[in-house]
C-alpha cells in the first residue's frame, strides 16, 4: 500500500498503524502550511495521573501562514529535559524502557533546530528500534486531494480525533487509569518491545 502522512512528534498508534501498512511507499507530506493544536509538535504519554501532553514550543511567527518545514523550536525552554523526565517517570519500570532507553534518550540532549527534521529524526530512531524497514520519499508539491496513494494526513489533527477501538495492551498504570488507547509510538515499544510490529499489523481494521 502506498501513502501520504504528516511527520508527527513520536507518532501514536494510529499514526504507526497507518506507517506500518504504508512501509513499502510511504510518502512525507513536506509542503503543508503549519497547523496549530495537531500531533505535529505534540505526543501524550501514560503517567502516574493518566494521560499526560508533552508539547515542543516552537518559535511563532507573525505571518498568517507559515510552512511547516520552516517552523523552529524554541529551544530556551528548555523542553527536551522536561519531556525526558516526563519519559523517564513514565516508564522507567515498564518492560522494556531500559532496553531502549540508550536509543531513545539522545534525542533529548541534541538541539534540534527545526521541528520536522527533529520528528523524522524520531521517527527513524524509532524504525530502529523496532528494526522495521521503511520506504519513505517527500511530496514534490501540496495536494489537496490525493487520488492515487491513501491519504493519512488526518491523522496529524488532534482535534476532533474519533475513539479508536485499538486492542487493549497491558499499560503499568491500567491498574488506576484503565487503558488509554492511541497513545505516542513510545507508549507501546516501552510496553510490549519487539512485539509491537504484531500488534500494529492487526490495528488497521480500527482505522
Amino acid at each position: 500500500m502506498s501513502a501520504v502522512i504528516h511527520p508527527t512528534y513520536f507518532p501514536n498508534i494510529a499514526n504507526f498503524t497507518a506507517i506500518l501498512h504504508a512501509a513499502d511507499d510511504l510518502v512525507f507530506e513536506m509542503h503543508d502550511n503549519y497547523q496549530k493544536q495537531t500531533y505535529r509538535n505534540r505526543t501524550f504519554i501514560y503517567a502516574a495521573n493518566g494521560k499526560l501532553q508533552l508539547s515542543i514550543p516552537i518559535i511563532h511567527s507573525h505571518k498568517d501562514r507559515q510552512m511547516y518545514r520552516d517552523i523552529k523550536i524554541a529551544n530556551t525552554e528548555k523542553w527536551q529535559s522536561i519531556h525526558w523526565k516526563s519519559l523517564e517517570t513514565a516508564y522507567r519500570t515498564s518492560p522494556y524502557f531500559e532496553f531502549y532507553e540508550d536509543d531513545i534518550q539522545p534525542l533529548f540532549t541534541e538541539e534540534a533546530e527545526y521541528l520536522l527534521d527533529f520528528n523524522i529524526k524520531c521517527f527513524e530512531t524509532v524504525l530502529e528500534c523496532l528494526q522495521l524497514e521503511v520506504n519513505t520519499s517527500e511530496t514534490e508539491v501540496f495536494q489537496k486531494t490525493i487520488t492515487n496513494k491513501s491519504d493519512f494526513r488526518h491523522l496529524a489533527n488532534s482535534r476532533k480525533e474519533p475513539k479508536y477501538a485499538f486492542d487493549k495492551y497491558t499499560q503499568i498504570f491500567d491498574d488506576k487509569h484503565g487503558f488509554i488507547s492511541n497513545l505516542s509510538i513510545l507508549d507501546l515499544l516501552f510496553h510490549e518491545g519487539p512485539n509491537a510490529i504484531s500488534y500494529l499489523e492487526n490495528q488497521y481494521k480500527h482505522l
